[in-house]
């Protein structure tokens, strides 16, 4: 094969979305670095935005002939200020994914032949070069579709808990309790007996958590929520939040409920709330709403983005090759992801598949009343991008 096909995203200053398949050709591997025959790579939240750029896909257009394959569809002039960066650029996709060493610059054949697994933000293609440095080489028994998610779900996980560690918290809570990384932060949380409480949105996430063996389950759905999360915090001491969502007022109802837990037994007037230190972090976007906090906690508190990235620097490079080396070798057990499909390049640039793989938007009036706000369903999907599949 002499060619390299890959998904490439243009937003331009006309207000569209072009996602497309391009053709270059196969890279070649500097010292330190190798090139990898791509197999799977998921698609993961992260990947929605360098994606689609608040584009509306519901009116995209596929256009596949033999001189194009690309989706155009419309943006809203309203985004286009908050995407100013990258207008009229042509960005990679695709933040990780495994497949197998087929080229090794000097520096790097002890890679050669063997299933890596890595994080290079242009995954969606069928060849990628890397440096070696990026690459988790995984056991004889692991399939490339195993190894794709690598990073993202179980590198995460696995620094709430150090986040959890570090700054002296005792419990947590978790908005997307029943996604592929909540599954992952829940058996975590098991064999380290801290306790977790787990926020779904319907009677199977229950009762999918519930076999996993989770104890504190609670339904945003329910009316009596806010009752149940309050009940729970008590129960856990939970401190320590981490948010999917980011719109809405789930911040605003974890930080109340954690100073309503502590406040519950205690006497005489506290004009600055609770002296133990709660927390919220956020760690995704997936309601693009304005985040609304209110000043019923105390004065000890806060909110804030969390990203792995910059908590893995900090953690250095030894604690994190051993988080890396956890994974490699729970990757079929603890660090396991559901696939909930499998699509080609091109039908991952479709609008109907598109719909498939967007968060799903499981809608509740956003109110004073209903301060947990917009949330959302996730379902994982991989790429084949080995195959031409078109």
């Amino acid at each position: 094969m002499s060619e390299n096909r890959q998904i490439v995203s243009s937003a331009t200053r006309q207000g569209e979305l072009i996602l497309s398949i391009v053709q270059n050709e196969i890279p070649t591997p500097n010292d330190d670095e190798v090139v990898v025959k791509m197999e799977a790579a998921p698609i993961n939240p992260s990947d929605m935005f360098p994606m689609l750029a608040f584009a509306d896909y519901s009116k995209g257009k596929l256009m596949v002939d033999d001189q194009q394959q690309k989706m155009v569809a419309p943006i809203s002039e309203q985004y286009l200020d908050a995407i100013r960066s990258r207008l009229d650029q042509i960005l990679p996709v695709g933040n990780e994914g495994a497949g197998w060493v087929i080229t090794t610059g000097t520096n790097a054949k002890h890679l050669g032949g063997k299933l890596v697994s890595l994080v290079s933000g242009q995954c969606y293609q069928q060849f990628v070069k890397v440096p070696a440095a990026m690459c988790l080489a995984h056991k004889e028994d692991t399939t490339a579709a195993e190894a794709a998610s690598s990073f993202v779900n179980p590198i995460t996980a696995l620094c709430f808990i150090e986040t959890l560690k570090t700054e002296g918290h005792k419990a947590m809570v978790h908005t997307a309790a029943a996604s592929n990384l909540g599954q992952m932060l829940l058996k975590l949380c098991l064999q380290e007996n801290i306790e977790l409480i787990c926020i779904i949105r319907s009677v199977e996430q229950a009762e999918l958590l519930r076999t996993l063996g989770a104890k504190y389950i609670i339904n945003s759905m329910d009316e009596d929520f806010k009752e149940q999360l309050m009940d729970a915090m008590t129960e856990t001491s939970a401190t320590l939040a981490f948010d999917a969502i980011g719109g809405g007022r789930m911040a605003d109802t974890l930080l109340s409920s954690m100073e309503h837990a502590l406040s519950r037994n205690a006497s005489g007037l506290n004009t600055y709330g609770s002296e133990q230190h709660k927390q919220v972090y956020i760690y995704g976007r997936l309601a693009r709403g304005p985040i609304t906090l209110g000043q019923n906690y105390g004065m000890y508190w806060g909110a804030g983005g969390w990203l792995v990235t910059p908590v893995l620097k900090k953690l250095g490079l030894k604690r994190a090759a051993e988080l890396q080396a956890r994974v490699v070798n729970e990757i079929k057990t603890t660090f396991a992801s559901h696939i909930t499909g499998n699509l080609s390049l091109l039908e991952a640039i479709d609008p109907v598949h598109i719909a498939r793989y967007l968060p799903k938007k499981n809608w509740r009036e956003v109110s004073d009343q209903t301060p947990e706000g917009t949330v959302t369903d996730l379902n994982l999907f991989l790429l084949n991008t080995a195959g031409r599949g078109e």
